[in-house]
């Protein structure tokens, strides 16, 4: 497991939750940090979207269909959630460098 891996895992929110894409960010001896990412975009609000990452090369990344990266919304995982999971992908080089510069504006 490295940064910018894409795995599917749980994700739970309340009572609910789902299986869902998410991008490694930070990786730490106990915990890593990674971001949601999501196909849903047209409806949500301006304010959520201006928070949403646009993965062009969403293919390559190993998904299904066109996705974004909540950017929003850092979740903290224990590292034995993803540990024994095997990466759906990894962003590629061109969207992990948008990334890093959609975070620095």
């Amino acid at each position: 497991m490295k940064p910018f891996d894409i795995f599917i895992t749980y994700i739970s929110w309340g009572e609910d939750g789902k299986n869902r894409p998410v991008l490694v960010f930070v990786i730490n001896e106990s915990e890593v940090d990674v971001y949601p990412i999501t196909t849903r975009y047209n409806d949500k609000s301006e304010a959520v979207r201006s928070t949403y990452f646009k993965i062009n090369d969403w293919m390559t990344s190993g998904l299904d269909f066109q996705s974004y990266i909540n950017t929003g919304t850092l979740i903290t995982l224990p590292i034995n959630v993803l540990k024994n999971k095997t990466a759906i992908g990894e962003l590629t080089e061109s969207d992990k460098l948008r990334l890093l510069d959609f975070f620095a504006n």
